[in-house]
């Protein structure tokens, strides 16, 4: 059985990550190439298919762990009664290289500790050929693939696997350096661990102190962006929403989604993040990731792509993984990437509009692309669609995705009223109107006070929570409070948010899920809008208390099991924390931002007054 997904912490390079065990076992590594093809899987279907320990002997070692200051280098202490060491784990990357890097010190007394190596390329499916080069490292090479092994612990295989076993005394210490480059490439350098380490360590906390970040939450403000930057991709800018593929959203279940991709929909919380946090390098990045990926016909916009910006995510299913605590099928590729979600035209447009706000330099493609985006969207903007949860059932008329076209055309007006760019605005502003018109007609039901997920429903979505964060209406409206209220009746469950019911949305799969802590932080957001101080803190609490002892967060939370669910560590959940903590630290916030005072809000809710009477 797979450990709890809470039991992992994470290190990386901006290339990709591993997935460390409190045990001292990394059981998932993604590989540098655009394919993510992965040469660890345990967390899919056991040791088997892939994994690396370092540990004690000792059967039950006292364990503790943390990350070295505000860096992603962590360190795991094992102690028992004979003696203790530090396992400091961390990710370095020089050429065209990556390597892993596993050192091991001695504390106190003597500690006997043993390790085994199984690497299997292609998702556990794939045995390397092993052999010992002159210098004395183990390589490890399979078609494109070559892993290098450096290690002064004698080492020795068994089994297809490369064990050995060692002691390390007070003062001692011993290095691992697991390094992977292309197998046709030249082999590189012998690189020592703690050169290594040094220069690690420089990066990391020399990013961290371009933060600009205060108040009461801080500290887990900096944690969630360094796990940010750990999603995101040096070279290309794109932030991937999380490091995993397959990894369930109800134990068990079948609702297994790769999320190693970039989804367009977290484009505007990305950037405000950043943002506010002081990053604007990572916030250019991201927006200049976003104008390559879009760009082209905007007939042919995807709600996801590649980290580099590609386009092909062809989904298929890996039959030999039993996947995550028997939870199947495991799927590599995501066809969502196939669907209209009409909502990310919507996240574009604001994202955009956002960078400019915040004063990034202009890229001077953009509005071209934005004008062609929003006169595509003319002709679309009435058609059923796949929503913001990507169903796999029949597309339906979702009020989200009906809200985020609105934004899509408001951001666009915007723009030419507040940057000079030039655009069909008298046209633009009466389909405005009229969209908005509709949603506040079909989208919303009289009897209830509330909007619902979907023309004609009877059900809200916590989707809808997003109606006053985007702007569409004031916080004050009674329509957005009867609607907060509807999610809190339908949707919570033990303080926290689901997506929507299962059971009674058509979306194609088996019903059940967690809650999904992205939107629970909306609540906070929602919460603040408000006034509501004391319950958005109150929250804000109870989701910081989610987290595992490292400070990461999955996508979702299994509310009975009390367990972390769903991919990991989820870069939307993050972002939605990171927004939270900056909307309860500073007076104007991005809630209030985003919202925008200078929204037609009083227009739309004089319409509702006049259609009410």
């Amino acid at each position: 059985m797979s450990s709890p997904i809470e039991n992992y912490a994470i290190i990386g390079n901006c290339a990709t990550l591993a997935l460390v065990g409190k045990d001292g076992s990394i059981d998932w590594l993604g590989l540098p190439r655009f394919d993510s093809a992965a040469c660890f899987a345990a967390l899919l279907g056991g040791p088997q298919f892939g994994r690396w320990l370092i540990a004690p002997t000792s059967a039950e070692p006292r364990v503790a762990r943390r990350y070295r200051g505000d860096t992603l280098i962590l360190e795991t202490f094992f102690e028992t009664k004979r003696g203790s060491a530090r396992l400091i784990d961390f990710m370095s990357t020089h050429g065209t290289g990556m390597s892993v890097v596993r050192i091991v010190r001695g504390e106190r007394g003597t500690l006997a500790m043993h390790t085994e190596l199984i690497v299997r390329y292609g998702y556990g499916s794939i045995v390397p050929w092993v052999s010992r080069r002159d210098d004395g490292r183990l390589q490890l090479v399979a078609g494109p693939d070559r892993l290098l092994l450096d290690t002064g612990v004698p080492v020795r295989g068994e089994n297809m696997r490369t064990v050995g076993e060692f002691e390390i005394g007070a003062g001692d210490e011993v290095s691992f350096t697991l390094t992977w480059t292309p197998s046709f490439h030249d082999v590189p350098a012998l690189q020592p661990a703690g050169a290594l380490l040094d220069e690690v360590h420089a990066f990391w906390s020399g990013w961290a102190e371009q933060a600009q970040v205060r108040g009461e939450w801080s500290d887990v403000i900096l944690r969630s962006l360094i796990t940010l930057k750990a999603l995101s991709h040096s070279e290309t800018g794109g932030i991937i929403a999380a490091g995993t593929t397959s990894l369930p959203e109800l134990l068990g279940g079948s609702r297994n989604w790769d999320y190693r991709y970039c989804w367009l929909r977290d484009a505007t919380f990305t950037l405000y993040a950043l943002v506010e946090s002081g990053f604007l390098g990572e916030a250019q990045a991201w927006r200049d990731w976003l104008l390559r990926a879009v760009a082209g016909n905007p007939q042919k916009i995807q709600p996801l792509y590649g980290v580099a910006g590609e386009r092909w995510l062809h989904e298929f299913e890996l039959a030999w993984l039993p996947g995550y605590e028997g939870a199947v099928p495991v799927r590599i590729g995501n066809a969502a990437s196939n669907q209209l979600q009409l909502d990310v035209y919507g996240e574009v447009m604001d994202s955009l509009y956002a960078g400019r706000r915040a004063g990034l330099p202009p890229d001077p493609s953009s509005w071209g692309l934005e004008r062609a985006i929003v006169q595509h969207l003319e002709e679309i903007w009435n058609k059923p669609d796949n929503g913001i949860w990507e169903i796999r059932g029949p597309p339906q008329h979702f009020t989200h995705s009906k809200v985020m076209v609105w934004v899509a055309f408001d951001r666009a007006i915007r723009s030419v009223e507040e940057f000079g760019h030039e655009g069909p605005v008298a046209r633009w502003r009466a389909l405005r109107d009229e969209i908005h018109a509709e949603i506040c007609r079909r989208g919303f039901d009289p009897e209830q006070n509330s909007f619902v997920h979907s023309y004609g429903a009877k059900a809200p979505d916590a989707s809808l929570l997003r109606i006053p964060l985007v702007g569409f209406l004031p916080p004050s409206d009674p329509r957005v409070i009867g609607t907060i209220a509807a999610v809190e009746r339908h949707l919570m469950r033990d303080g926290l948010i689901r997506r929507y019911q299962t059971h009674i949305v058509d979306d194609g799969l088996p019903p059940g899920d967690g809650a999904f802590l992205a939107c629970s932080f909306w609540l906070v957001d929602n919460y603040v809008l408000q006034g509501r101080h004391a319950e958005a803190k109150a929250l804000f609490v109870k989701l910081l208390g989610l987290a595992n002892d490292v400070g990461l967060l999955s996508e979702e939370y299994d509310t009975r099991a009390k367990r972390l669910i769903g991919n990991f560590p989820q870069a939307f959940s993050h972002l939605a924390l990171i927004n939270a903590a900056h909307n309860l630290s500073v007076e104007q916030g991005p809630a209030h931002k985003r919202s925008g005072a200078d929204s037609p809000w009083k227009a739309g809710a004089k319409a509702h007054h006049h259609a009410r009477t």
